[in-house]
Order: structure tokens, then C-alpha cells, then sequence
């Protein structure tokens, strides 16, 4: 069964504004057009249906009795197609979705959030957590928060953390007199990214250190990494930035003052076409500001 197509969507959309006005002058102002180019597509679609629309009076238009059948519907469609953008529209802008990698978003950001809805109490905030990589051009959230050299085509990206990495354990793994020097590492458990152990061990002075005697773990979220160092199951490789209320309670302790930086920092990003987005501004400007307090007095908490 042929569908019948329907006539141009400018000429319909003409026609709409004409009919609901009754004015060509006026219709013409509302869809930023000229006067001359209205009356051109009503009679565009005039052509196409066969039927004179508009009675021309010297100072107004006036429906005929085709029109006056027409109109209906299409005002109705378009006021449906109003409402639903609006209601999108407004939608979009009471939440803010956010993605984020685990560890950051759970021991970083989320601690902080509270002050971020303080400010801005009509913003809902939602927040995932996942560690699949979002598209964010997909639409379904508005920021994300990544690890990288913050170049992604299509995507504002703003420095938030450096990529720190260094030891940390139980306070129990010191206290038994296990953990004295770097060298010891080698004959604990050791978990977390393999690559960040061969740097840090080598910067730490154990050059050449054979790490397949004992083979490490890895666990995939640092969160869960550090978990397990405090458990008592091994020293875990990651940020101190992302553990200071471990650490300041004692729960969790950095053996050696030696932190490295990793060549993938952190960085609040978002399509550069919603860079105008007033919710999105707030937010980057807030966390920003977050970030540029938490960073300082660590080493190499600039970007590059």
C-alpha cells in the first residue's frame, strides 16, 4: 500500500502560522521570513492540493471553506510537536546525567555532590558509574568523566586530576614488619595495573625486578583494588588522590612518599555543541573549582 508523501514541511509549516495568525505580515515575523516568502509557499501548497486555501483581501487573508477544514488538524498537530519539544525541553534541563569511572565518581565526586545541588537545589542529578566507556553523543548523558589525554574529536575536554600512582596498604602489612623498603614489594601480594608497578618500582630504585616470580592482581576498578589492601590481601597500586579519607583515618596507609604521574590524567568532557548548555557551565565551573583545591600540594597536580 503507497503511502501518500506529504507536501513540503515549509509550506505546511506556513501555513500553520498563517491560519493560526491570520495574517501573512504576521506569520512572516514569527517564522523570520518575508512576507513575499509566505505567501510563496502557502501557494506552493495550494498548488499541490489543488485548493485555494486563503481568501486575499486588500488588508487581510481570510480561510476559505478548504482552509477552514485544513486547519484544524494541522494546528493540532503543531501545537502536539510544541508540547512535546517543551516538555523535552524541560526535561533535559531539571537533570544533570553524569558518567563517570568508578573510582572517581564513587570516592571522588559523589562526597562532593552534596555541595554541587546546594547551590543548584532545581537540578536533579543523576549518575552512572559504569565502566564502559558512554557515548556522549548518544544523548543519554550530558558530562562524563574521563581518563585520557583529553582529546576526543567532538568533545569539549577540561583538565580535572592528574593520573597519580603510588602503594598503598593496610596499616597491619607495616606494623607486622613486612613492608620496610621498595624491595619488599616483591615478596608481597601485589595488586593493580602491572605497568604502573614496573614504573614505580623501577623509579623507586628495584631496576630489572623480575615480577613473574610472583605474578600480580588485577581487579580492574581501583576502588575494588584498595578494597582488598585493606583487607589485609596485598598492597594495592593507585591515586592517594582518590583515598584520602582512608588514609586520614588510618584504615589505609602510603608506605613510601614516592607518587608517580601516569600519562592519562582526568578530564570533565562534553559535546562541544552543548557547550552553551547553562547546566552544563554551572556544573564544569563547579567541579573545576573542586578539582584546583583537591590538586594542590600534590606533585605534578597540573596538567601537562
Amino acid at each position: 500500500m503507497d503511502i501518500p508523501t506529504l507536501p513540503p514541511l515549509s509550506a505546511i509549516r506556513a501555513f500553520e502560522a498563517a491560519a493560526r495568525l491570520q495574517s501573512f505580515t504576521r506569520a512572516a515575523e514569527e517564522l523570520d521570513m518575508t512576507q513575499a516568502a509566505v505567501s510563496y509557499q502557502i501557494k506552493r501548497l495550494e498548488q499541490r492540493l489543488g485548493l485555494v486555501l486563503f481568501q486575499r483581501l486588500p488588508r487581510k487573508v481570510v480561510l476559505t471553506r478548504a482552509g477552514e477544514r485544513l486547519a484544524p488538524t494541522v494546528l493540532d498537530s503543531f501545537q502536539a510537536l510544541r508540547s512535546a519539544f517543551a516538555q523535552s525541553q524541560a526535561r533535559s534541563e531539571a537533570e544533570l546525567a553524569i558518567t563517570s569511572l568508578p573510582t572517581i565518581g564513587a570516592n571522588w565526586l559523589v562526597p562532593r555532590l552534596g555541595g554541587f545541588q546546594l547551590v543548584h537545589p532545581r537540578l536533579a542529578v543523576r549518575l552512572d558509574t559504569g565502566v564502559p566507556l558512554v557515548d556522549l553523543a548518544q544523548g543519554e548523558f550530558d558530562v562524563g568523566i574521563r581518563n585520557g589525554r583529553g582529546e576526543w574529536p567532538g568533545l569539549s575536554a577540561h583538565f580535572l586530576l592528574p593520573g597519580l600512582f603510588t602503594p598503598l596498604c593496610s596499616p597491619d602489612l607495616i606494623e607486622s614488619g613486612a613492608l620496610r623498603t621498595p624491595a619488599d614489594l616483591l615478596r608481597l601480594p601485589r595488586i593493580g595495573r602491572e605497568r604502573w608497578w614496573r614504573s614505580w618500582l623501577e623509579a623507586a630504585g628495584v631496576g630489572d625486578a623480575d615480577l613473574s616470580a610472583r605474578p600480580g592482581v588485577e581487579l580492574g576498578v581501583e576502588q575494588y583494588e584498595v578494597t582488598a589492601a585493606i583487607a589485609g590481601h596485598g598492597v594495592a597500586i593507585t591515586s592517594p588522590l582518590f583515598f584520602r579519607s582512608e588514609l586520614a583515618s588510618g584504615r589505609l596507609v602510603q608506605p613510601f612518599e614516592l607518587v608517580l604521574r601516569d600519562e592519562r590524567d582526568y578530564w570533565l568532557a562534553y559535546p562541544e555543541v552543548r557547550r552553551g548548555s547553562a547546566k552544563i557551565r554551572a556544573f564544569r565551573d563547579w567541579l573545576l573549582a573542586q578539582a584546583q583545591a583537591d590538586a594542590q600540594g600534590w606533585d605534578g597536580g597540573g596538567p601537562r
